[in-house]
């Protein structure tokens, strides 16, 4: 038997064992489009939107103790021809709205 091919051969099974270990541990991300057409739904609840947004790239948010990585959007609605907008925080993992509010 050659044991440099053995050694070799063990070497890359543990290198690709730890790297699919690093893949799997990484969270996964609920897409921003899939937020966003969640955040619309519930917003439809209460009336028609006319128009939405979200920002494609999560970012870091902390509500004390929990920090979070969010995707920030935005929803606006024509009630009695009066613009309302709002904005909304979710959960880039979990696609929640973790914070709704109206623009001033």
């Amino acid at each position: 038997m050659n044991w440099k091919a053995f050694f070799i051969g063990v070497g890359a099974g543990l290198a690709g064992a730890y790297a699919v270990k690093e893949l799997a541990s990484q969270k996964e991300t609920v897409s921003a489009d899939r937020v966003l057409n969640h955040a619309k739904a519930a917003f439809k609840k209460s009336g028609p939107i006319s128009g939405s947004w979200i920002n494609m790239t999560a970012e870091p948010y902390s509500i004390a103790p929990l920090d979070y990585q969010v995707y920030k959007g935005g929803i606006s609605r024509n009630i009695d021809g009066k613009v309302e907008q709002y904005e909304f925080i979710a959960d880039a993992s979990t696609g929640a709205i973790l914070d709704a509010y109206p623009l001033a």
